[in-house]
């Protein structure tokens, strides 16, 4: 077992490291980001021994002990006002060093003998500086939950996997992951926490004192698709629309806000004037499930995530929580549900050097490879399909060279010297440039960062 005192010594030379750099204004960009890095060391490893003194400080400081509590002999009237007022955190902050502290924490049996941690792998990641606070609470708040049907060791080998797949990952991918996670290890819960959101929908309006209109709404993702969808597509149309317009006089300066609000009064004005109920789909909504799947009342014959009952769950792009086949079901109703895109009708998926432009079908089926902005996992909607070797220089219109960017990481990757790949497996990677500072192995794209680890 790790020490305190080898925390604190190892949390202290990893600050030096970060402290022994020259003024930052002067660093150049490698020199800065190295930097950066020694402080994320520093901190993780200050998050590890935080959760440990946190955690023993909550122990001594028990009702049970009476006067005798370290927090109220302090002056404290519990033990997360002592630590988040001694210590610089807020309450939220120091509840949570006390969780990880526990869980992570070697137990004592009823005979006296020392027992592994609630949380080992977990514990052992902190210790290595592979994860904050934060991100180990994020975990054993999700394997600690109400399981059923879930074998403890099917939770030791998803605790094993989460703690090896978080470090690097952003917080947006962080919490795709923990939510595919739940929904593979917990698909009823996920299902019913869907139909529990739907009876909670609601939007209210009113003004206030500056004469604004204020459209407040908690939709769930049933409600939300058709909207985000819709809503998201004419932002995607205003930034590709600027980056093709040389003219500064004529690109479109609003706001993504400003944007999405437009977009909605011009929907709202078009629906006041239209005398004639649409008899065809207006929105098109890629699911992740088979056909069989949409068709069976049930779900229960196919699908990507599924629980010890067999029911399937549903992933519609835009929308992180996955949703009930019956909730798919009741869309397909108004909208045009793409069930997991293949090649269908004779659509050609390989062009080669015939044609310039990806079609309909070829994005579609990158969709159902990429998910999205396979760099960042922006929604479908804010990606086009890019070459990744040139078509000026010899690249061909194929699914193997093609691959869904949104505008920013597009840019972002041709300017900043980013290498994209396709195997054999069809898994894109992306090698940081030469000049990056931490580890330049190839990179999974943002739908296997968030692939469930159940």
């Amino acid at each position: 077992m790790t020490t305190t005192r080898e925390l604190l010594d190892q949390a202290a030379g990893l600050i030096g490291d970060a402290c022994a750099a020259a003024d930052p204004t002067a660093l150049s960009g490698e020199a800065l980001t190295s930097v950066l890095f020694a402080i994320g060391q520093a901190r993780r490893a200050l998050d590890a021994l935080s959760a440990t003194v946190a955690a023993e400080v909550d122990s001594r400081s028990s009702r049970d002990r009476g006067r005798e509590s370290l927090a109220r002999r302090a002056g404290f009237a519990n033990p997360n006002a002592f630590i988040s007022t001694v210590a610089g955190t807020t309450p939220r902050e120091a509840a949570t060093l006390v969780e990880v502290g526990r869980a992570t924490a070697p137990r004592v049996g009823l005979a006296g003998e020392e027992q592994p941690a609630r949380h080992p792998h977990v514990a052992a990641a902190l210790v290595a500086g592979a994860l904050t606070a934060e991100q180990a609470r994020a975990i054993i708040d999700l394997l600690d939950a109400p399981t059923l049907d879930v074998p403890a060791g099917r939770l030791d080998e998803v605790e094993r996997a989460l703690v090896g797949r978080i470090p690097g990952l952003t917080p947006r991918d962080v919490r795709r992951l923990l939510l595919e996670t739940e929904a593979a290890l917990r698909p009823r819960a996920v299902s019913d926490r869907h139909e529990r959101n739907r009876a909670a929908r609601a939007l209210t309006i009113r003004q206030d004192a500056d004469g604004m209109t204020r459209i407040d709404a908690r939709l769930d993702a049933e409600t939300a698709a058709p909207i985000v969808t819709l809503l998201e597509a004419e932002v995607t149309r205003v930034i590709r629309s600027n980056e093709h317009e040389n003219d500064a006089m004529r690109r479109d300066e609003r706001t993504l806000g400003q944007i999405r609000a437009d977009a909605l009064a011009a929907f709202a004005l078009h629906a006041l004037g239209c005398e004639v109920v649409p008899t065809r789909p207006t929105t098109t909504i890629v699911v992740r499930m088979t056909l069989d799947d949409l068709l069976d009342r049930t779900g229960l014959t196919g699908g990507e995530v599924r629980g010890p009952d067999g029911r399937a769950l549903v992933r519609v792009d835009g929308m992180e929580h996955p949703v009930s086949v019956e909730a798919v079901r009741r869309m397909a109703a108004d909208a045009e549900v793409v069930p997991q895109v293949l090649g269908r009708a004779g659509a050609t998926i390989d062009l080669g050097r015939r044609e310039r432009l990806f079609t309909r079908a070829q994005k579609l089926a990158l969709v159902e490879r990429d998910r999205g902005c396979a760099f960042c996992g922006a929604p479908p909607g804010h990606t086009v399909v890019h070459h990744i070797a040139w078509w000026s220089r010899g690249g061909g219109t194929d699914l193997r060279n093609g691959v869904l960017l949104c505008t920013a990481c597009h840019h972002r990757v041709h300017d900043d010297g980013w290498v994209v790949a396709v195997d054999a497996g069809g898994r894109v990677r992306f090698t940081p440039p030469d000049w990056w500072s931490g580890d330049r192995s190839p990179r999974p794209a943002a739908r296997e960062r968030s692939m469930s680890a159940a």
